[in-house]
């Protein structure tokens, strides 16, 4: 491994380590940077009566927010713990309706509408899944659940937040989400949306929004578009999976790259203003979520898809799938933004390695972090957060508390290589407050490993700090024996499965 501190050196955001929820106590334990108030429910969220729509998830139900869930309450926990804040705002033209708190609630394809159902709540029997011989309901009326609303309604939310928790730049709601998943609106909220989303309603609908949201807070960013995986990344859901007619109408370039060009072309007619702030897609691996030996192979393999021009997806998306080439999410992402709206930032809100529960899954959410520093990610929120006894806890620990006294991997990234990134991944960084140099060695194999690492720049004798999270000790990071750096160079074994952080104290370039 070698690592040079005077090359590739760049911020690492803080907020890549966000979360979409987190258990109360271990948000504070690693100072959660960012938290987001997203997902589907928030699609139909109405701010004025606190009532969601469960959508496809759970029977298209209308839902009363309880005090603790409502999205002040987010606000307000998040602003009071110090955590920036993603608000979703909805987009797909409705909003739910005032609806009973308790059971029977309203719902998107009642028993009462469509006597005959695949299946219905076993708790609401009034409430039906909208499918009939597996096949998708069509006729629903919105009525029966929402309102319909426009941009408006998002300048109204924000406003409303605003009036409560001040503007982004005194310490309120830093970031505004275009809704979520957009293209996914005819399945998961059919119900009010069957029609599939164009280029055009996509296009005009976040143009708008975020007008509205700019208006009532010129300090917010925007994010946008958020989509759901590879296919809403390339296409519409008009066109499908790939791009088609849809984006033969609108330039030969795939739903991303035009929802980029769009959004810079609305702002060059508005006096250059800026609209989008963040270029935000959601990223599930395609793996099949196993823990057997061959799916945690696979699992450490996949997070390449991110970064590695040479890694060819071996999943659905892949060759024998939609023949994709090597995905380069993150990098793809970049080129895109500075091709098609320069100054953007890019943001991950949704993404979930699976076994976190299991140090595979540690290892890969590691290894994961380490890629979003060393890339140059803005913003990254995990759905489905480990809990704190996890293992994948311990992963977010290694970066953001591997002492127990706050102390965080560093925040200017520096060269660091390996020469089986596959066997040991190693990422370096330095931390502008004290200077110390830390690296993040992860060995992803089932052997102990030892090996050389140089550090270019680092000059004379050092002791390196040493902290582990491996399989001996799933309820800790150990501190290990401290390491003789001798002219840059040190040897070490690196435990099978194991994350291991170096930390050379004080050192000056």
């Amino acid at each position: 491994m070698s690592v040079d501190l005077s090359a590739a050196r760049h911020p690492i955001s803080p907020d890549i380590y966000g979360m979409n929820g987190a258990d109360p106590a271990f948000a504070a334990e690693i100072g959660l940077p960012v938290a987001r108030w997203g997902g589907n429910a928030t699609t139909r969220y109405n701010f004025k009566n606190h009532t969601y729509n469960t959508g496809s998830d759970w029977y298209f139900e209308n839902i009363v927010a309880g005090p603790d869930n409502t999205v002040e309450a987010f606000v307000k926990t998040n602003q009071d713990r110090g955590s920036k804040q993603v608000v979703t705002v909805p987009m797909s033209g409705w909003v739910a309706k005032d609806s009973p708190a308790q059971h029977p609630f309203a719902c998107g394809f009642p028993a009462s509408r469509f006597p005959a159902q695949d299946g219905f709540d076993q708790w609401d029997a009034a409430c039906g899944n909208g499918r009939l011989n597996n096949a998708n309901l069509t006729g629903a009326v919105p009525e029966d659940t929402s309102i319909p609303v426009d941009a408006s309604f998002d300048g109204e939310m924000v406003s409303h937040l605003v009036s409560q928790f001040g503007t982004a730049a005194r310490g309120g709601v830093s970031i505004y989400e275009l809704d979520n998943e957009p293209v996914l609106w005819n399945s998961t909220h059919r119900d009010v949306h069957p029609e599939a989303v164009s280029y055009d309603e996509l296009g005009s609908k976040s143009t708008a929004t975020a007008a509205a949201i700019k208006a009532a807070d010129p300090s917010a960013a925007v994010l946008g578009p958020s989509g759901w995986g590879y296919c809403e990344w390339v296409a519409s859901g008009v066109d499908g999976c790939a791009p088609g007619a849809d984006a033969a109408a609108h330039g030969g370039l795939n739903l991303s790259q035009w929802f980029l060009k769009n959004m810079k072309d609305y702002s060059d007619a508005h006096g250059g203003k800026r609209m989008l702030n963040y270029f935000d897609q959601h990223y599930y691996p395609q793996i099949n979520g196993g823990k057997d030996p061959e799916s945690n192979a696979w699992r450490l393999r996949s997070t390449r898809s991110l970064w590695d021009p040479t890694y060819v997806e071996e999943s659905w998306i892949g060759p024998t799938g939609v023949n994709a080439p090597p995905l380069q999410f993150i990098r793809k992402m970049k080129e895109w933004v500075a091709q098609y709206y320069p100054g953007t930032k890019t943001a991950i809100t949704e993404y979930n390695w699976g076994a976190l529960d299991d140090i595979n899954g540690a290892l890969a959410q590691a290894d994961v972090l380490g890629i979003f520093g060393r890339e140059g990610l803005d913003l990254a929120t995990i759905w489905g957060e480990p809990q704190p006894t996890q293992p994948g806890a311990y992963a977010f620990r290694m970066y953001r508390n591997y002492d127990g006294a706050g102390s965080r991997f560093g925040d200017v990234s520096v060269s660091a290589a390996s020469s089986d990134q596959g066997q040991l991944a190693v990422y370096g960084a330095q931390r502008s407050r004290d200077k110390a140099l830390t690296l993040m060695v992860i060995n992803k194999t089932g052997g102990d490993l030892t090996s050389p690492l140089s550090i270019a720049g680092l000059h004379g004798n050092a002791r390196a700090q040493r902290f582990t999270y491996s399989p001996a000790d799933l309820n800790s990071i150990v501190r290990g024996d401290d390491l003789m750096v001798h002219q840059g160079r040190v040897t070490a074994t690196y435990p099978a499965n194991s994350i291991t952080l170096l930390v050379v104290p004080g050192h000056r370039r």
